[in-house]
């Protein structure tokens, strides 16, 4: 996990493509796509029999409700959760078994392993369960036979062990960016609608992780998991950029990282029972996002300057909308939302030049 230092020669393209693609696979022969995608289909294939004979005996043959408690669609969501972590997790472990010369994993790559299988299972989770609120809407009153049952709920387990199996032994910056993105929008959102507070957005963002019920604990695990996620981001991102700046991939990455970090802390400190400490964390993010986007034509001198200019356009739009909640025109949620989204995609679209500048340097 020790990343490459900023003084030296920028890496050779092969090695370029190792420390931007997280997983892949070294010394690998001309079939390994199609061995990983026989591996996926099989891992699929496993998830739907056993999830259709769990679903047997939990549901004893009967017919069942479409959504909500006791349905077919929580049972298969939660069901997919379990069966997406725990292929996850399988498909990073055949994954470090095919690597030729492959390293002993640190600390550091559990806990993204973990981080990111988390992710994955949520992701399935509250997928699953909005899929099934909406097709209860569709069919008002219907109830799901037994055998169609079966096979519903280990069809959503095997397409879910399936796709995430792909995602863990695919998994590059870009699908990387966006798990976060999805895992964060969800995350959110299901704090939104299962809030025990109609009125959670009169007072900000963070009243969505104040109380003791599930809606509280989706928004603070999300936002822990989320942080370690930039984290990860800020590790991998940031190796073989090339800079003439000494110390600039250095202050780069650490930026990252404290916003990482800080967004993490903002979940672990409830705003309720610790209100200094999640104000000071949550403002810091902002400061250390405001610095990072000033300073990074500097530290990264070969940047696109159209980023920079989006960068600090963000900046002004989330000044903008503070000045407007100073003078009671906005509230707090809708700046608070504004300001979270956009430094989130500015640092999707980060990752996304960063690997462009750096492919084009290689290339050159």
């Amino acid at each position: 996990m020790t990343a490459t230092p900023p003084s030296e020669v920028p890496a050779p393209q092969a090695e370029t493509r190792r420390a931007h693609r997280i997983v892949a696979a070294e010394g690998s022969g001309p079939d390994q796509e199609r061995t990983l995608e026989s591996l996926s289909l099989g891992v699929g294939a496993v998830a739907f029999v056993l999830v259709a004979l769990v679903a047997l005996i939990a549901f004893r043959f009967e017919s069942a409700p479409i959504s909500g408690p006791g349905s077919v669609g929580q049972f298969s969501a939660i069901a997919s959760a379990v069966a997406g972590i725990l292929a996850f997790i399988a498909g990073r472990y055949v994954l470090h078994q095919r690597q030729s010369g492959a390293r002993r994993l640190g600390v550091l790559d559990y806990l993204d392993a973990a981080a990111l299988a988390f992710a994955h299972g949520i992701i399935a989770l509250l997928s699953w369960t909005l899929l099934a609120v909406i097709l209860e809407d569709a069919f008002i009153g219907a109830e799901v036979y037994a055998l169609p049952l079966l096979a519903l709920s280990g069809a959503a387990a095997s397409v879910t062990a399936y796709l995430v199996f792909y995602s863990a032994t695919h998994m590059d910056l870009s699908l990387l960016a966006l798990i976060l993105a999805v895992f964060l929008v969800e995350g959110v959102l299901a704090a939104m609608l299962t809030a025990s507070d109609p009125n959670w957005w009169k007072d900000n963002l963070s009243a969505l992780g104040m109380t003791n019920d599930l809606s509280a604990m989706t928004f603070n695990l999300t936002l822990i998991v989320a942080g370690f996620i930039v984290t990860t981001l800020a590790r991998y991102t940031t190796r073989g950029i090339p800079s003439s700046h000494a110390n600039g991939i250095r202050w780069v990455r650490l930026c990252l990282i404290l916003v990482g970090i800080f967004l993490a802390f903002v979940g672990v400190f409830p705003v309720d029972r610790f209100f200094a400490i999640h104000t000071g964390f949550a403002s810091g993010m902002a400061v250390v996002f405001a610095i990072l986007v000033i300073r990074l034509p500097a530290w990264i001198p070969g940047i696109p300057r159209p980023f920079v200019a989006l960068g600090w356009l963000f900046i002004a739009v989330i000044a903008v909308f503070a000045a407007f909640f100073a003078v009671g025109y906005y509230t707090l949620t809708a700046v608070e939302l504004v300001a979270g989204i956009l430094v989130f995609t500015w640092i999707i679209l980060f990752i996304r030049n960063a690997a462009a500048l750096e492919t084009d340097i290689n290339a050159a």
